[in-house]
């Protein structure tokens, strides 16, 4: 091997050394590499998550047909509305026995109130007896409710007897001694060329001869009342029973969730919640304005459940759910934007929904003319929650709950 020749075999076969900048095009080359397939596999997902939410946007139909309709601005918050805690000083009573016990009626000491299932329950002291049940098993759940019955308002009548209004079956008369149930008017019954819905609560007149309820809807049932709350269906009626003549006639219709039902003194007229107006209607049942009907209170800073009289002659009446002036009303925001509701369903069940709902407990005294002598508050519902009716009796406040697994007793000589 010449001399030249040697030189470039050792040339060629030199051993390199390996630096950062050696490695840089193979790094850069690498990171190229890399970075392409987190950006394939980013989209991928971004894809895989977002088109089923297409799907639902865009080609699952909505169960609800939302109309528009305007509230005015919330109340302020303050005067006679000012939040207290004056709620949280109530007592629970038999937690965990009693789920949703929704209204309250008292025969001297004995309470009855009607349950989550389907029961209708005798309170005697520390104790709870069983008096009767209007449906039929199973029990418990929300997909029995239309067989098992859910007892929502609850009267004593002029002969003693106790009155129901059952969500899903209608009007009773209860014995409260026997149990034994009589049905008063059924669902099945077609009224005014509609069936009833929704039955939601009622009053009797003091000779018994006439009883005023509400159908909430003729669209929705009690287990999806907040669809009824979010469509602002104006479907709502009220209506009267004549016990003498069996015969059942619509009093007022076009009602957006027509709710708590309470008769006037003079028995020519009933006051009635509409839950989704935050307002109470007055309808005129008998005399001169027969057939008529105006606003007793318009504009209240919570949604109204049932109205009852208070020991002073005036109406306490119950909402769960407030209008927050100032803060920010989610019902109030949505009234006018029926796109957004639609979406809402779409995307979440009706449980996801409610924990969506501000718990605020609120309890007001009204006087005639609808003016607030004063309100009772529990915020975020600590010991009072889901609160739908105030009944009064010996001093005492007993708060009622569609939901809350107890009862709440209030001293009224405490607030």
């Amino acid at each position: 091997m010449n001399e030249p020749e040697g030189l470039r075999f050792r040339r060629l076969n030199r051993p390199q050394i390996i630096t950062d900048e050696t490695r840089e095009p193979q790094f850069k080359s690498t990171s190229t590499y890399s970075g392409k397939v987190f950006r394939v596999t980013l989209l991928t997902l971004v894809a895989f998550l977002l088109f089923p939410l297409l799907v639902v946007v865009f080609l699952v139909e909505s169960p609800i047909q939302p109309e528009v309709f305007s509230l005015s601005e919330p109340p302020l918050m303050t005067g006679c509305y000012e939040p207290n805690l004056k709620l949280r000083q109530a007592e629970r009573l038999f937690e965990d026995l009693l789920i949703g016990p929704e209204s309250l009626a008292n025969i001297g000491d004995v309470l009855y109130t009607g349950t989550a299932d389907g029961k209708i329950v005798k309170i005697e002291g520390r104790s709870i007896h069983v008096l009767a049940t209007l449906g039929k098993p199973p029990c418990g759940s929300g997909e029995h409710e239309d067989t098992c019955g859910r007892p929502l308002g609850i009267r004593v009548g002029p002969n003693g007897t106790l009155l129901v209004a059952d969500a899903y079956l209608g009007l009773f008369e209860v014995n409260p001694v026997t149990g034994e149930v009589k049905s008063l008017v059924s669902t099945g019954k077609m009224i005014g060329g509609r069936r009833l819905g929704f039955v939601n609560d009622l009053d009797v007149t003091q000779d018994g001869k006439k009883v005023y309820f509400t159908d909430s809807s003729s669209r929705w049932q009690r287990r999806d009342f907040t669809h009824l709350i979010m469509e602002a269906t104006a479907d709502g009626r009220v209506l009267e029973y004549d016990t003498e003549s069996k015969e059942v006639t619509v009093m007022m219709e076009n009602l957006r969730f027509p709710n708590g039902i309470q008769l006037f003194p003079d028995e020519e007229s009933v006051l009635v919640a509409e839950t989704t107006m935050a307002r109470i209607r007055r309808v005129h049942v008998s005399g001169l304005n027969k057939g008529g009907m105006d606003t007793f209170i318009d504009n209240l800073p919570g949604f109204p459940d049932n109205i009852r009289r208070s020991s002073s002659g005036g109406y306490w009446v119950a909402m769960s759910a407030v209008r927050p002036s100032p803060g920010f009303s989610m019902l109030d925001f949505l009234s006018q934007r029926p796109w957004l509701k639609k979406l809402i369903f779409k995307l979440f069940s009706q449980d996801t929904l409610l924990k969506f709902v501000p718990r605020y407990s609120l309890v007001v005294e009204l006087q005639d003319g609808g003016i607030c002598v004063r309100s009772l508050h529990d915020p975020h519902g600590m010991v009072a929650a889901y609160i739908s009716e105030a009944h009064e009796y010996n001093g005492h406040l007993y708060l009622g709950s569609f939901r809350s697994p107890y009862l709440c007793k209030l001293d009224l000589s405490k607030v």
